[in-house]
């Protein structure tokens, strides 16, 4: 009985934390990832499956030191970056970041656009609506509200193992794909490596989880709980990259069809694996693009603000925190303009946005290895010697294979 009731104990308590890691794990499959996933899939087949092992490891690692440091410091990440490294250095990393996650923006209200139009909605009419429902739902709503709705929007994303298993994968190359990894030094193959890592393990993410848990008011002890959130939204992440991967490869790669964005898959699973992928693939890129056309904005503007010292937070009224609204504001206006431009190049914005995304990430990495392992910071819960090893290795391998890319495409 007292085990029975410890159970029920522990589970009420992570129920109660549960939000933060597995929004942050869902949300990284946006439009810009779904698109980038699908044109890995069409392109090279099974053959880069594999960067989702490494990248799985290494996503619980940083995500589990931002949830640590969050809740240690009481701080977010800008935050720390500004007391830390000053505000110069502050100013031209969060420029980096902040022209990025225009793009991704863009990209998200590019994929609310595709996944409409393939059901025979215009975008001059769904863009503007899917804005408006964005800026409804973080300007009048608060936490509490919004995360009930990330969370609802997360298990819809499971969608997309639906459509990988109607397009009857070759499960024995899926395997082989897995174990025996594919390295080529190609410019187009070491793009497409960066750029899976980049949505996998993308920038503001770090930023998001942190202000998150922060947000969310969790305590150290109740820390246990929050590293099994992390885990499971890390899960949700890899395996939904997967079967987008597994989906387009199976019946795009295979028939010989290129595709540019994730709304060309959806379009092209229609004759090879029938009208019901090919809806529920659009409608998995739906929900992705507005669930992440949410987040981003949000996510961008608090933490510039909070690196800048002005108040932020979506519990914050409008009068509260003018300038979060503002900037998060801007964010959407700009990005929906973007998308309403006839013949924008959405596509050199996804993809470049998200190779943009892997050249950042190892300055973002450098500045919160420093900060985890800062005893003054930390005290007792720095990180320990594996965790370093993951990161560090980590963060050199981005800047090596950056380094290669920008070399060939120089060349």
């Amino acid at each position: 009985m007292t085990k029975r009731k410890t159970f029920l104990t522990n589970l009420l308590i992570f129920l109660s934390i549960l939000g933060p890691g597995i929004i942050t794990g869902s949300v990284d499959n946006d439009a810009g990832g779904i698109t980038t996933y699908s044109v890995a899939g069409a392109t090279y087949g099974y053959k880069l499956l594999w960067t989702l092992i490494p990248s799985f490891i290494v996503l619980i690692v940083i995500q589990e030191m931002n949830a640590r440091m969050g809740v240690v410091t009481g701080k977010g990440l800008a935050d720390l970056i500004r007391e830390n490294f000053g505000v110069r250095v502050t100013f031209f990393i969060f420029l980096g970041l902040l022209i990025a996650d225009i793009g991704n923006t863009a990209t998200e209200f590019a994929g609310v656009a595709g996944s409409m139009e393939i059901f025979g909605i215009s975008k001059y009419i769904m863009v503007p609506l899917a804005a408006l429902a964005v800026w409804l739902l973080i300007v009048k709503g608060n936490y509490t509200v919004a995360e009930k709705v990330f969370l609802i929007f997360s298990v819809f994303l499971l969608s997309y193992v639906i459509s990988a298993l109607l397009s009857h994968p070759d499960w024995k190359a899926v395997g082989e794909s897995l174990i025996k990894p594919t390295m080529s030094f190609k410019t187009d193959y070491l793009s497409m490596v960066i750029g899976i890592v980049g949505t996998t393990i993308a920038p503001w993410m770090q930023f998001y989880m942190q202000s998150s848990v922060i947000e969310k008011g969790i305590k150290i002890d109740d820390y246990k709980y929050t590293i099994w959130d992390v885990v499971i939204g890390c899960i949700a992440t890899v395996v939904v990259a997967f079967f987008i991967i597994v989906a387009c490869a199976s019946t795009l790669n295979v028939n010989g069809i290129k595709i540019n964005e994730a709304k060309d898959a959806a379009m092209a699973l229609k004759p090879l694996a029938g009208e019901l992928a090919s809806g529920v693939f659009a409608f998995g890129l739906f929900i992705a693009s507005i669930f992440s056309a949410a987040i981003l904005p949000v996510a961008t503007a608090f933490y510039i603000c909070e690196a800048f010292g002005f108040e932020a937070g979506i519990d914050k009224r409008l009068d509260e925190a003018p300038e979060f609204y503002t900037l998060f504001t801007a964010i959407i206006i700009i990005a929906v303009a973007i998308i309403l431009i006839p013949h924008a190049p959405l596509i050199t914005i996804t993809i470049w946005t998200q190779v943009l995304n892997g050249i950042l990430l190892p300055v973002v990495l450098i500045s919160m290895m420093l900060l985890v392992n800062n005893k003054e910071i930390m005290g007792k819960y720095v990180n320990s010697p594996v965790k370093n090893l993951i990161g560090w290795t980590t963060t050199i391998v981005l800047i090596s294979l950056t380094a290669i890319l920008m070399v060939f495409s120089f060349i």
